[in-house]
C-alpha cells in the first residue's frame, strides 16, 4: 500500500512538535498570523489540523491551506498557556479565531474616587482613572433615573470640575447646589470627609444594595414622627421611596449575598451572540450584548472558554466575581478559575446553572441571547446596500447569469416520520413576501428527498397552467398564488436534497430556474451535480441571506406543524364526553401528540391535574377503540 502523501507541505516531522503544555501559531506566506490556539499537549492537539484535507471540516481546512507556517511556544502550564493565548489573540487579531463586535458602547454610572471630591458622573469611558464603574446600562435615560434617585438618599457632588473649583475658591455655592441637585462641599452644607463618609455609602449601597440603609432610615422616621418632628419624618420618607425606588429597577433575583456574572448564549455555525447579566448583591446590576462571529468549527464549550478570556482579559479586579455561571464548562474549566483566582486575588468558581433560580435565570439570559442573534443576522438583510450587495454576491458564487430578485426556500418538517409538512419562503429583493408564504401536507414518510421532490413538482406544475396561478378571496378579488417563476430555488439540505430538487427539477421541465441547497451543520452551499460545495466567507452577505432563508422556511414549517398537531389532538378528544377545551390544551402540552397519547394508560392520563379516573377510562377507551 503506497504511502499516503503529506496533507499540507509544511507538516513538521513525526516526533518534533513537543507534548508539553503551550501555545501555536498558524501563519500565511506573508507572515501574517491566521489562528492562535492553546493545548494542553501540543503534539496531540496539532495532529488533528494535519489529518488527510478531507477529513477536515470545511473551514479548519481552508485556514490550514491559507497557511505557510506553523509555530508554537512552549509554558510550564495550562494557565501560562491561557495566559499566552489571549496576549497573542489581542495582539494579532487573527482572522480564523472568534471576534467580537460590543452591540453598543454602553453607558456606565462612574464615581471619581480619586478626585478630592468624588463626584457621580454618566459615562462611556472605562479609563477614568480611580473611577468606580456601576452598569452597564442599557439607555442613557435609565442611568440618569438611578443618578437622580440615589442622589436624594445620598446627597453627593454632581457639578462640573469647573464649577467645584470656583465654588470652593469664592465660598459661594455651586449652581447645582442652590437649586438641590449638588450634596459636595461645594454646596457648603459638608465638609470635604463629611462627604466622602456619603459617598462610600452611595457605593456599599450601589455595589450591594444593603438593606440596613432602608432600616435605618425607617428607624429615624419612626423616632422623628414620634417626637412630632414631622418635617424630618417627611424627609426621611422621601428617602425611603427613592430607595425602594433604586431597588424596583433590580428585582432581587438570587440570594443578597450573591455575587456573580451570568452568560447566556445562542449560536449557530458561524455567529453566536452573548448576554453577560452582572449580579451584584443578588440584583441585575448591568446587562452587556456580544456578537460573536466564528470562523472554525468550535464546540460549546470552546466558546465559553474565548467568551470569558475575552470578558475578564482586561477587567478591574472588583469587576471580577465571586461566580462565573455559564451554560456548559470548557475543558480547561481549572486552569480558567485560576487564571480569574490570580487576576482577582480571591477565588473565583465557574459553575454551570442546572437547576433553581440561576437555572430560570440563565433561561432569561439564553432567550435575551437568541433574540439578539436573530436580530444580528436580519439586521444585515434588512439594509438596502447591503441586500444589493447579498444578491450581487449571490449571482457570483452560484454563477448565476441576473441576480435572483426572487428566491424560494423549501424545508421539510415531521416527527418521527408522522405530520410532515414543508413550506415555501418567498423573498423578493432580499426581503421576506410573508404574503405568498405557502405550507404542503405531504403524505407519511421519513424519506425527505421524497417529500422535497413531492412538493417542488406541486409547486412547478402551477407554473404551467397560469389559470390557476390566483384564488378568489372573499370578496371576489383575484389574489396571487404563485406571482412568477423564482430565479432561484433553495432547499435546506446538503447533496441529496439538492439533487432530489434537480431532479423535480428536470421532470418538471424547468431547469431553467437555479437551484442550490445550504447545509446547515457546515453552512456549505450545495450545487446539483458537484461533488464538492461553495464555501461562501463568514462575513458574505450573500451567506446572511441564505442563512435568514433557510431559518425563515424552517420556522414557518415548525408553526405550520405544531398547528397541525394542535388540530388532530383536539379534533380527536372534542369527541370525548366531559373533556373541555382547557383540558385538551393540558393533555397536548403534556403528551405532544395524539400517537403519544394513545400509548399512555389510564394511570398516566390521570396524572393531568383535573383529570379523574372515569374520564381518564374514557380518554383511553375513546382513542384506543380508533
Amino acid at each position: 500500500m503506497p504511502a499516503s502523501r503529506p496533507t499540507v507541505a509544511y507538516k513538521p516531522r513525526p516526533g518534533e512538535i513537543p507534548t508539553n503544555p503551550g501555545v501555536y501559531r498558524f501563519r500565511d506566506a506573508a507572515g501574517r498570523v491566521l489562528y492562535v490556539g492553546k493545548a494542553k499537549n501540543l503534539r496531540a492537539r496539532l495532529s488533528n489540523y494535519f489529518a488527510p484535507l478531507r477529513t477536515l471540516h470545511e473551514r479548519t481546512r481552508r485556514m490550514v491551506t491559507s497557511a505557510a507556517s506553523v509555530e508554537w511556544t512552549v509554558v510550564d502550564s495550562d494557565v501560562d498557556a491561557l495566559q499566552l493565548e489571549y496576549m497573542w489573540i489581542k495582539e494579532f487579531d487573527p482572522p480564523f479565531n472568534v471576534r467580537y463586535r460590543d452591540d453598543k458602547s454602553y453607558p456606565f454610572m462612574a464615581i471619581t474616587l480619586a478626585d478630592e471630591a468624588p463626584r457621580v458622573i454618566v459615562t462611556r469611558n472605562r479609563r477614568i482613572k480611580g473611577a468606580k464603574y456601576f452598569g452597564p446600562y442599557p439607555k442613557v435615560w435609565a442611568v440618569h433615573d438611578t443618578i437622580d434617585l440615589m442622589i436624594k438618599v445620598f446627597p453627593i457632588r454632581t457639578c462640573s470640575d469647573a464649577s467645584y473649583k470656583k465654588a470652593m475658591s469664592s465660598g459661594r455655592p455651586c449652581f447645582p447646589g442652590q437649586i438641590g441637585r449638588c450634596g459636595g462641599p461645594c454646596s457648603m452644607k459638608v465638609t470635604i470627609e463629611e462627604h466622602r463618609a456619603i459617598v462610600e455609602d452611595f457605593i456599599a449601597f450601589m455595589a450591594g444594595g444593603d438593606q440596613r440603609f432602608a432600616k435605618e432610615l425607617n428607624a429615624r422616621m419612626r423616632e422623628a414622627s414620634a417626637a412630632m418632628d414631622y418635617e424630618a419624618a417627611a424627609v426621611y420618607r422621601d428617602r425611603l421611596a427613592a430607595i425602594d425606588a433604586v431597588l424596583s429597577k433590580s428585582a432581587l433575583v438570587l440570594s443578597a449575598d450573591t455575587d456573580a456574572d451570568l452568560f447566556g448564549i445562542a449560536e449557530d455555525e458561524l455567529h453566536a451572540a452573548v448576554q453577560q447579566f452582572v449580579i451584584r448583591g443578588g440584583r441585575v446590576r448591568g446587562v452587556r450584548a456580544t456578537t460573536v462571529e466564528k470562523e472554525l468549527d468550535i464546540s460549546g464549550g470552546e466558546l465559553v472558554d474565548q467568551v470569558l478570556q475575552r470578558a475578564y482579559g482586561d477587567a478591574a479586579p472588583a469587576d471580577i466575581p465571586r461566580q462565573v455561571l455559564v451554560p456548559s464548562l470548557p475543558d480547561g474549566a481549572g486552569e480558567l478559575e485560576a487564571w480569574l483566582r490570580e487576576r482577582r486575588g480571591k477565588r473565583v468558581s465557574i459553575l454551570v446553572a442546572q437547576r433553581g433560580r440561576k437555572a430560570d435565570l440563565l433561561k432569561t439570559a439564553t432567550l435575551n441571547a437568541q433574540q439578539a442573534l436573530m436580530i444580528h443576522k436580519t439586521r444585515r438583510t434588512s439594509d438596502y446596500v447591503a441586500r444589493t450587495q447579498a444578491l450581487s454576491d449571490l449571482q457570483e458564487a452560484l454563477g448565476l447569469a441576473e441576480a435572483p430578485l426572487r428566491i424560494e426556500c423549501f424545508d421539510v418538517s415531521h416527527l418521527s416520520g408522522t405530520n410532515v409538512v414543508a413550506s415555501m419562503v418567498v423573498f423578493e429583493d432580499g426581503l421576506p413576501r410573508k404574503d405568498q408564504y405557502r405550507s404542503f401536507g405531504v403524505p407519511e414518510t421519513t424519506d425527505d428527498t421524497d417529500s422535497l421532490y413531492q412538493v417542488l413538482t406541486r409547486r412547478l406544475a402551477y407554473l404551467d397552467r397560469p389559470e390557476e396561478q390566483a384564488d378568489a378571496d372573499e370578496g371576489g378579488r383575484r389574489r396571487p398564488r404563485f406571482a412568477y417563476p423564482p430565479q432561484l430555488l433553495v432547499v435546506d439540505g446538503g447533496k441529496p436534497q439538492v439533487e432530489a430538487a434537480a431532479r423535480a427539477l428536470a421532470d418538471a421541465g424547468h431547469e431553467e430556474i437555479a437551484l442550490c441547497g445550504i447545509a446547515k451543520r457546515l453552512e456549505e452551499v450545495w450545487m446539483p451535480g458537484e461533488d464538492y460545495p461553495v464555501i461562501l466567507p463568514r462575513t458574505s452577505e450573500a451567506l446572511y441571506l441564505l442563512q435568514r432563508l433557510r431559518d425563515e422556511a424552517h420556522r414557518f414549517a415548525i408553526t405550520h406543524q405544531r398547528r397541525r398537531r394542535r388540530r388532530d389532538i383536539q379534533s380527536v378528544l372534542a369527541e370525548v364526553p366531559g373533556l373541555g377545551e382547557a383540558r385538551i390544551k393540558a393533555l397536548l402540552r403534556h403528551f405532544g401528540s395524539v400517537a403519544a397519547l394513545k400509548r399512555a394508560t389510564p394511570e398516566e392520563i390521570m396524572e393531568l391535574p383535573g383529570v379523574g379516573p372515569k374520564l381518564a377510562a374514557a380518554i383511553h377507551a375513546h382513542l384506543t377503540s380508533e
